[in-house]
């Protein structure tokens, strides 16, 4: 899905139309895999979460093309059952969905032997979020470019930067 090389950042909405970046910049699929498996709390048991995307919008150019999408992620989680049974005249699933996430996504692809890879890919947080700050639990080395400051550079990013807005 991702080229090898393809720099991913979070950003967290600081202003309109601006955005600071959050931790360090990782690179490629297999850091993005790393930091799902090692940032984000674990389900409880009953638990899940729902990742939607909407409202894409995509500009291709050739072998290039740049997409923009909102989306939201969902944290749901099941009741559990009483030990006598559910009480008389419950129905229905039983708990809660709840969002927890949203934003939108500024990306860039190339197509590569045919195939659509993302080349660049922005999270743009419509609120702040806190990361684990431990180096042990950072992406290893080689997904991720040398910064001695730890941050990304400030960068005006939109949810509409494909339609010039």
């Amino acid at each position: 899905m991702f080229i090898s090389d393809a720099p991913v950042q979070i950003h967290s909405k600081t202003g309109p139309g601006t955005y600071d970046p959050v931790g360090d910049q990782l690179i490629g699929g297999d850091a993005v895999r790393f930091a799902v498996e090692n940032y984000m709390a674990p389900h409880p048991e009953r638990g899940s979460s729902h990742h939607v995307t909407a409202d894409h919008i995509i500009d291709v150019d050739g072998i290039r093309a740049h997409m923009n999408a909102q989306f939201i992620v969902f944290k749901v989680g099941g009741s559990a059952r009483p030990a006598g049974g559910w009480p008389e005249g419950v129905f229905g699933v039983q708990g809660t969905v709840e969002p927890i996430e949203s934003g939108c996504y500024d990306t860039d692809l190339r197509k590569i032997n045919g195939k659509w890879k993302i080349a660049r890919h922005d999270v743009l947080l419509d609120m702040p979020i806190s990361l684990p700050g431990s180096w042990e639990r950072r992406p290893p080395a080689k997904h991720r470019p040398w910064n001695p400051r730890g941050k990304g550079e400030k960068r005006k990013r939109s949810c509409t930067a494909g339609l010039g807005t």
